[in-house]
């Protein structure tokens, strides 16, 4: 298990749900795996709140492969039934491989034609233990995204450097602030958000400030 539960608004309601830490061969592509498993009885319903990252997941599900966008506001899923998912929370690097510009799937989910990713990460779900299948759907996850993306640009590594600091350092409170730390100027930070996130620069920080506030208030 790894990371925080910041962003979860309930998790008293999640269901079966890790937070597994990337392999070191993709840790400048993914931030974390996340695995929820759910099986509710008939005519129950769990609906899960978040206040999301500003960031896009790469999901598989038992039936397709998608991209959730980042957000700009709270968004929900009600869980029904009997299901998986195994999703990657991408680190801007990772954003600019699999979609031309990520501000035109904000606040979506769009469904990727990835058979390749699909076949193999679903075939890791298969396996009757738990730990032992969570292991390597992120294995099988993690060689996809490796084969995806080789190799990062120094202007890739800078998009990611930029996300690391909005999200961890409570002092950036302007797309200046963020300037000022990585010596670039503020248009080269707007230049590299919209880029590699989708979103504006100020949008990062202000959805960072929200999921510190919605943890203090849990």
């Amino acid at each position: 298990m790894t990371g925080s539960g910041r962003g979860v608004l309930f998790p008293e309601r999640l269901p079966s749900f890790q937070r597994l830490p990337a392999p070191a061969a993709v840790r400048d592509l993914v931030r974390w795996f996340w695995i929820p498993e759910w099986d509710l009885p008939p005519g129950t319903t769990s609906r899960q709140e978040v206040v999301a990252y500003p960031a896009s997941n790469l999901v598989v599900e038992e039936d397709l492969v998608g991209l959730a966008g980042p957000t700009t506001r709270r968004t929900h899923r009600d869980l029904v039934g009997t299901g998986w998912a195994v999703g990657a929370l991408l680190r801007p690097a990772a954003v600019a491989a699999l979609v031309e510009d990520p501000a035109s799937v904000r606040d979506a989910y769009r469904r990727l034609d990835l058979p390749d990713l699909h076949a193999v990460v679903s075939e890791a779900m298969q396996a009757a233990d738990r730990g032992s299948r969570h292991e390597e759907a992120v294995k099988a996850f993690s060689a996809w995204l490796r084969t995806r993306v080789p190799d990062l640009t120094d202007e890739a590594r800078l998009a990611n450097s930029l996300s690391d600091l909005i999200e961890g350092d409570r002092k950036v409170l302007h797309p200046a602030d963020a300037a000022a730390r990585l010596g670039v100027s503020t248009r080269t930070v707007q230049r590299l958000a919209k880029r590699y996130v989708g979103l504006p620069p100020s949008a990062m920080i202000r959805r960072r400030r929200l999921q510190e506030a919605a943890e203090r208030i849990r």
